[in-house]
């Protein structure tokens, strides 16, 4: 299927959306629940498997398609978002959590690009959503991300959401970098992934970053992002009230004050 070619626009700063513009007859594809809005004439369709057109016929195509989405952890549906109308429409896809989006122009890309498993947010009709295994067990068993990723294949434009600020470096020949397996966003075919231990057991336990690092070696693009969510999710898990009830930190003054604070506040005054 020929890729539809769209204008776009991104808004926000740390909480974005990106808004497509769709000529009559084109069509967008987006994760399921990621629309934000779509304006009158957009005819909304869910499809089983990638919607990219690109899987092969008949039912087992379709079985394909949806089988590698669920690999993946993506749903096993694809919303597809086609203008109807006469004229230009806009449908707007939001990232699920703070940070940014990233457009990709795979045709610039070489027409493949790797990407974390659940990075992919939305692209233009056309583009095929697969899988990527990695080559070797290490990075499978230890990549933070694990042995699947996600592969986006076509000549258009995809737009991929990542969390915290975003970094892209070109590496060249035989350049390498050495990242946390968690901040790997996504990176061109032609970079080498694999995973390497660090060496000693002392840093790996206390220095705060785990046994194992992401190795990245060049020629290639690679994008990077500062917070990955599942660091930001612990964060969070880490302090929140564990046993019930509120959660004080330091000394008990804090919860005395706040309760007399909250019992003149409720209880009014006094002295009447």
């Amino acid at each position: 299927m020929a890729m539809d070619v769209v204008d776009y626009e991104i808004k926000g700063n740390e909480m974005q959306f990106v808004e497509v513009e769709l000529d009559p007859g084109e069509a967008a594809i987006g994760e399921a629940g990621s629309m934000m809005f779509m304006e009158a004439g957009i005819a909304m369709d869910t499809v089983f498997g990638d919607a990219s057109g690109q899987g092969g016929g008949g039912l087992f195509g379709k079985l394909l398609g949806a089988g590698k989405r669920l690999v993946t952890g993506e749903s096993l549906f694809t919303t597809v978002y086609t203008n109807q109308g006469q004229g230009k429409r806009r449908v707007a896809f939001a990232a699920p959590y703070p940070g940014k989006i990233i457009p990709m122009d795979l045709n610039l890309l070489g027409g493949t690009l790797i990407c974390q498993k659940d990075a992919f947010l939305c692209a233009a009709r056309g583009v095929s959503l697969g899988i990527a295994f990695q080559q070797r067990l290490s990075t499978g068993f230890f990549g933070g991300e694990g042995f699947i990723m996600q592969k986006l294949d076509g000549d258009g434009l995809a737009f991929v959401h990542a969390c915290g600020t975003i970094e892209r470096r070109t590496l060249r020949m035989g350049e390498t970098l050495m990242v946390d397996t968690g901040c790997v966003v996504a990176y061109t075919p032609s970079t080498s992934f694999e995973v390497q231990y660090v060496g000693k057991i002392k840093t790996a336990l206390f220095g705060g970053e785990g046994l194992f690092l992401a190795k990245l070696t060049g020629p290639g693009t690679i994008w990077l992002q500062s917070l990955p969510f599942s660091r930001l999710a612990s964060r969070v898990f880490a302090a929140a009230p564990q046993r019930g009830g509120s959660r004080e930190e330091g000394s008990l003054l804090p919860g005395f004050a706040a309760g007399g604070l909250l019992g003149g506040i409720f209880g009014g005054d006094s002295s009447d």
